[in-house]
């Protein structure tokens, strides 16, 4: 193992604490740092492993915004509601750090939607349902970046 193996490892390893933690961009880190090994791998291996990362990082970067967004289209919560809740969230991460992330984008969801929906209960389940929503969403990032850290390492030990 080379001292780029071991810090391409750490900064995948952070990539990975960045999806849970919002904090870093995490499936971006993980992406990069196998972009930079491969690069200097310059050879079949390397490459390889930058394709597979590539589409694994194009399919979860999709997933991660199809799936939940449908879900919550179902449900019934506008995509506004949504853009309200993040902005809020982004708000709140400068406010209160890493858990005002949390904290706006519920306050900016439940807000919207009483608005919209004048009403305490029907806003309170599109807030579940948008939290939900992002939970899933987190769940396909982060088994997006353990699936990249998963072909890297396999790659790395062969």
């Amino acid at each position: 193992m080379t001292l780029l193996d071991a810090l391409v490892g750490a900064a995948i390893v952070l990539g990975v604490v960045g999806v849970v933690v919002p904090v870093l961009p995490g499936l971006v880190l993980v992406w990069a740092a196998v972009l930079v090994w491969s690069l200097e791998r310059h050879d079949t291996t390397g490459w390889v492993v930058l394709a597979l990362a590539t589409a694994c990082f194009a399919a979860g970067q999709v997933g991660k915004y199809a799936l939940p967004g449908r879900a919550m289209k179902r449900a019934g919560v506008p995509l506004r509601t949504t853009v309200v809740g993040g902005l809020l969230a982004a708000v709140g991460f400068f406010v209160v750090p890493v858990v005002g992330l949390v904290l706006g984008f519920v306050a900016g969801v439940y807000l919207a939607e009483r608005a919209r929906l004048r009403a305490h209960r029907a806003a309170w389940r599109s807030t579940v349902h948008a939290l939900r929503a992002s939970g899933w969403s987190i769940l396909i990032e982060l088994a997006t970046a353990l699936l990249i850290a998963s072909i890297w390492a396999l790659a790395l030990l062969t």
